[in-house]
């Protein structure tokens, strides 16, 4: 596990589930090329300079998923004060949370690759601030969508928290190892789907990818430890001079 030191900014009160810091957060509305409106949020920071954007692409909406499943949604609540990452989390087509519904229907993977090109689209063109250094962030099914719709030429890299590789197959894989980009699986000792010792065969086929085992850990991350700890990679690979993140809240 990775270790979590108090940070230089101190303050009292510990970070937990329920703690939102401080960003910019407006509400945004990505338009697919199939001509479909979809549901979203950008988070930015507003106190330092931004130094990397997560698009991040949730689990399956059939299963519960949607742009506020809890490590999506404690990202975009801590990120922009704690690391300078802006997140930029949405529904993707027929998924609903509090923010709305975004238009379409559930299409398995394969309509979808409208709605990862619209929300990468809109993160390469964002001008205030512009989104530098960015990387796709999916968990569960959106760690598919990432593998087979997420390389673009914009993208820095991908992150994949609990991935399945369902719908994903051997082809895409042979692409992201082609292309050199970096490749981070966090796979759960107790993954429901995929296991570390079969992830490390399947990612084998890409020789850049990173496959780190959490033990301990499910395919939901629940509980407190298991995002602290899903974040603290997340900052290692896109904003490390921030790595490991502050236990606390930072003084206002």
């Amino acid at each position: 596990m990775t270790e979590h030191h108090l940070s230089t900014y101190g303050g009292p009160e510990e970070i937990r589930a329920g703690t939102v810091l401080p960003a910019r957060r407006t509400p945004v509305t990505l338009h697919t090329a199939d001509g479909l409106s979809l549901v979203g949020e950008l988070a930015v920071p507003v106190d330092r300079d931004l130094v990397a954007t997560l698009v991040t692409l949730h689990p399956l909406p059939t299963h519960g998923g949607f742009m506020d499943s809890h490590v999506i949604r404690k990202a975009s609540y801590r990120l922009p004060a704690l690391a300078g990452v802006a997140v930029l989390r949405f529904n993707t087509r027929g998924t609903s949370s509090p923010a709305g519904t975004s238009e379409g229907a559930f299409d398995e993977g394969v309509g979808e690759r409208f709605d990862v090109a619209a929300a990468i689209e809109f993160a390469e063109f964002h001008v205030d601030p512009p989104l530098v250094n960015r990387w796709l962030l999916g968990w569960s099914f959106g760690t598919d969508l990432a593998l087979m719709h997420g390389l673009d030429p914009s993208i820095t890299g991908a992150i994949l928290l609990s991935p399945p590789l369902r719908f994903a197959d051997d082809a895409h894989l042979d692409a992201w190892a082609a292309s050199g980009k970096p490749v981070v699986a966090l796979v759960p000792e107790l993954d429901d789907y995929l296991r570390p010792a079969e992830a490390r065969q399947r990612f084998a086929r890409i020789p850049q990818a990173e496959v780190t085992g959490v033990d301990g850990a499910k395919h939901l991350w629940v509980g407190e430890p298991a995002v602290r700890r899903v974040l603290d990679e997340v900052v290692k690979r896109v904003a490390p001079t921030a790595y490991p993140l502050p236990t606390t809240v930072p003084p206002s």
